[in-house]
């Protein structure tokens, strides 16, 4: 859950985040890529704008999923959507299905640190992506299974993101503060970004409030 009315015009604070986490936009190799993007969005009929932060959306009803051929895009039974790196065989039929932009192709050759060399490989895991593979923002899958927070969420200065699960209805911001999902959703016109498409995406954002 994403509250616009924190999320400041210009901050990136998110990105770099999950960059660093990541071994993304050179902070573990050439690779250039980012998993989370700041996309600004303006009102008609006022001329008001919002930043979003915009990331994978673990949709409900997957595209991405749907045309892999070989099955590395694949929904855990949480709704979190994983690319499986030693299945992906590079074919970017993914990056061409999903409407949110949100997936990146891997160009070079990453650079692995020893600790990376070491550590068993899991989907889960932020270890390097290996070159000529599809990857995407997992929402700190090995974050989550600790009990704690994706690094955006950590990391933003303002506590506009939140995150939890669904099905305890509460999300929880860096700052520590606990909201009822549904009710804030339901009390401050909560919104999902082109959920017109039938994909049933699972990022919520707040309006900007006056």
């Amino acid at each position: 859950l994403v509250d616009t009315s924190r999320c400041v015009d210009g901050c990136t604070a998110c990105v770099a985040a999950c960059n660093k986490e990541n071994g993304l936009s050179g902070q573990n190799g050439p690779d250039d890529s980012q998993w989370i993007r700041k996309v600004e969005l303006k009102e008609k009929s006022t001329g008001r704008t919002l930043s979003l932060p915009v990331m994978c959306q673990h949709c409900g009803e997957p595209p991405c999923v749907d045309v892999c051929p070989t099955g590395a895009s694949f929904k855990r039974a949480d709704g979190i959507v994983l690319v499986d790196r030693h299945l992906c065989i590079g074919c970017r039929y993914c990056l061409a299905a999903c409407p949110y932009d949100a997936r990146s192709f891997n160009w070079t050759t990453p650079y692995y640190p020893p600790e990376a060399e070491a550590h068993p490989y899991s989907p889960e895991e932020p270890w390097p992506t290996p070159k000529g593979v599809a990857m995407k923002c997992m929402f700190c899958a090995h974050r989550a299974r600790e009990g704690q927070l994706p690094e955006c969420a950590t990391g933003c200065p303002m506590g506009a993101i939140y995150f939890g699960n669904e099905n305890e209805d509460a999300v929880t911001n860096g700052f520590g503060e606990t909201l009822p999902f549904r009710k804030t959703l339901q009390n401050q016109g909560g919104f999902r970004w082109k959920e017109e498409l039938g994909t049933d995406p699972r990022v919520y954002y707040l309006p900007a409030r006056r």
